[in-house]
C-alpha cells in the first residue's frame, strides 16, 4: 500500500467528548510549537524549500501556514465562546501562504506560535461543561461545529503538518 503523502496521519475524525481525549488534545496543542520546531531542526535552505509532495507546500510554507491557521483557531474559539453560533470566515490558505510575510524566516512564525499556543491552552483549559457544545458556523462550508470539534481539529492539524515534514525527512534521508 502506497503512503498517502497528503494525509500522513489520516483524516480528522470527530469523537464524542471524554476526559482522556481532552487531556491528549490539550497536550497536542501545548506541544505543537516544539514538535514543529523539532521537525525542521537542522534543515538547510534547500531542504526548507523542498515540497513535501508533488504540488505540496515546503516545510517553510507549512510552518507559516500553521501559524496562520492557528491564529484563525484562536479567533474562532473566542467568537464561539462569546457569541451565539457565529459564522466565521473561511480563508484561502493557498493564497495566504503566497503572501509576503511567509517569505520571512520561519523563526518569526515560531515566535508567534509559541505565544499563541500558550494562550490557546489557557483558553481551552478554562472551558467547562456545556461550553464544549457551544457552536459556530464555518462560512466556507456552512457546517456547524462545536468548540469540542475545534479543539480536536486543531490538535490533529498540528500533528498532520508536523508529519508532512517528518515524512519528507524520512523519504529523503535527512
Amino acid at each position: 500500500m502506497q503512503e498517502d503523502t497528503r494525509y500522513p496521519i489520516g483524516h480528522f475524525e470527530s469523537q464524542p467528548f471524554n476526559e482522556r481525549l481532552l487531556q491528549k488534545w490539550l497536550i497536542d496543542i501545548a506541544q505543537l510549537p516544539n514538535m514543529l520546531e523539532s521537525a525542521i531542526l537542522n534543515l538547510n535552505e534547500t531542504q526548507l524549500h523542498t515540497p513535501y509532495r508533488e504540488g505540496g507546500w515546503t516545510p517553510h510554507q507549512v510552518v507559516h501556514h500553521v501559524a496562520d491557521s492557528h491564529i484563525n483557531c484562536f479567533c474562532r474559539l473566542k467568537l464561539a465562546l462569546t457569541e451565539n453560533n457565529p459564522t466565521i470566515r473561511a480563508y484561502e490558505e493557498n493564497d495566504w501562504v503566497q503572501l509576503a510575510d511567509t517569505a520571512l524566516p520561519v523563526n518569526h512564525a515560531f515566535t508567534l506560535l509559541h505565544a499563541l499556543h500558550i494562550r490557546l491552552v489557557a483558553l481551552f483549559k478554562s472551558i467547562e461543561g456545556d461550553q464544549w457544545q457551544r457552536t459556530y458556523v464555518h462560512g466556507g462550508t456552512g457546517k456547524q461545529h462545536t468548540v469540542w470539534h475545534l479543539l480536536g481539529m486543531y490538535a490533529w492539524h498540528g500533528r498532520h503538518h508536523t508529519a508532512h515534514i517528518n515524512k519528507l525527512r524520512e523519504r529523503n534521508g535527512w
